[in-house]
């Protein structure tokens, strides 16, 4: 097995100043803040370091290629709500997609449970058997060659407790914790945790967009615009161009909407997929190519879904996601079972995304990954890459936390 390309000090600082210069420095200091706080939180903010140290072996150069999420990691699987308003748990975070070999979703995957173990809660050991159940179930998957999906009523244990919860909540609950309520009237709430104001330019912005794009929908009062913000959400994308508009919806105050409205920068897996020859399509701009992916691999489309572009630059429209939306992974209680049980899903999902979008300018074939799955000789390599990109990302981490200490 070969090992991960280890950094040096500086190429690590360097790689990270890099990737996030000319973000928003209020929000590039509270990601900072976050990367900090464990290895995996790090992991989160730092997808490019990622594919820099992969290893050169044939397992992560010559897989069948597949459509792949990039920063596939367990946070960045949730619920969400389809544009058939049916609730479904899957990935759902695409910023990084693009057409790869199928191991490096996997393998991302496998690193996030084993630098994550503090986060779920979890043994280095407990990390590593629930490592094993994933892998198994998505070669079982793969294996099947049929693609499925999870709702409610085919979900169990954690993620059917998510789902269940969803199902039971009104739009009103939703709206109570990122709007406040004055005289029958929303606006967003602003305090620094979910969103920051956003300036008049900002502002003026995405409601000339919003006016513009009401006009070519069926219904233009759904979109007429209440609030703006400056969205605070997830790791890697902390610092990027976000906003949250508050929509009329369907009506004040209760069926109002929240949408998130994003800036799409290109993938953090481009520079290796170039050094290794994988080409691209030629998407219309990056947004297009995210919004394309996620379209491929997800089961039902996301409520809102669309690459727009706003100033000339490209950014994704879609339905807010709610960063609490998770499954509360950490929340097993030592009952191991529990916990493979969530993790053994995430394994499924993945094969079953991939498996959805077979066959499309330039993936393989299903029969393709079948075949791949079949073999019986990268499962162990899999999982002790994994382990040694945890050795390297604690590593680069503690590098990162001794610089901002100086």
């Amino acid at each position: 097995m070969s090992k991960p390309c280890l950094l040096s000090a500086s190429k690590v600082l360097d790689a990270i100043a890099s990737n996030n210069a000319g973000r928003d420095p209020e929000r590039l200091a509270l990601k900072y803040a976050k990367m900090a706080l464990s290895p995996f939180d790090f992991l989160r903010g730092t997808c490019h370091l990622f594919y820099e140290i992969l290893p050169n072996s044939a397992l992560f150069q010559d897989a069948p290629l597949v459509w792949s999420c990039g920063d596939l990691h367990f946070e960045n699987f949730g619920s969400y709500k389809g544009d058939n308003r049916q609730v479904y748990f899957d990935i759902n975070d695409f910023d990084e997609a693009a057409l790869a070999p199928a191991t490096w979703d996997l393998v991302r995957l496998l690193t996030s449970i084993q630098c994550g173990a503090n986060v779920l809660n979890a043994t280095h050991s407990e990390a590593l058997e629930v490592s094993q159940s994933c892998v198994e179930a998505y070669r079982a998957a793969l294996i099947n060659g049929k693609p499925l999906w999870v709702e409610r009523e085919t979900s169990t244990g954690l993620v059917n407790a998510l789902l269940s919860d969803l199902h039971g909540r009104g739009r009103a609950d939703f709206l109570d914790k990122r709007t406040l309520c004055k005289d029958h009237q929303r606006s967003l709430k602003l305090d620094g945790e979910k969103a920051l104001p956003a300036t008049h330019a900002q502002k003026k912005l995405v409601t000339d967009f919003m006016q513009h794009f009401a006009v070519n929908q069926a219904n233009p009062e759904f979109f007429q615009v209440l609030d703006i913000g400056r969205r605070i959400a997830g790791t890697g994308s902390l610092g990027v161009d976000r906003f949250v508009v508050l929509v009329a919806g369907k009506g004040s105050p209760d069926a109002n909407y929240l949408l998130d409205i994003k800036q799409a920068k290109p993938s953090a897996m481009a520079p290796r997929l170039a050094h290794l020859g994988i080409k691209q399509p030629l998407w219309p701009d990056e947004g297009s190519r995210v919004v394309s992916i996620q379209k491929r691999m997800q089961a039902v489309d996301h409520a809102f879904l669309q690459a727009i572009m706003l100033d000339e630059r490209p950014y994704i429209l879609r339905g807010l996601q709610a960063s609490e939306d998770r499954v509360a992974i950490g929340d097993w209680g030592k009952k191991l079972d529990r916990l493979k049980e969530v993790v053994i899903s995430m394994g499924r999902i993945l094969a079953w995304d991939q498996l959805r979008a077979t066959g499309r300018s330039g993936s393989a074939s299903a029969d393709a990954l079948m075949a791949f799955a079949l073999k019986n000789n990268w499962q162990k390599e899999m999982l002790n890459t994994a382990t040694e990109i945890t050795l390297a990302t604690q590593q680069q981490w503690e590098i990162f936390t001794a610089s901002l200490k100086k």
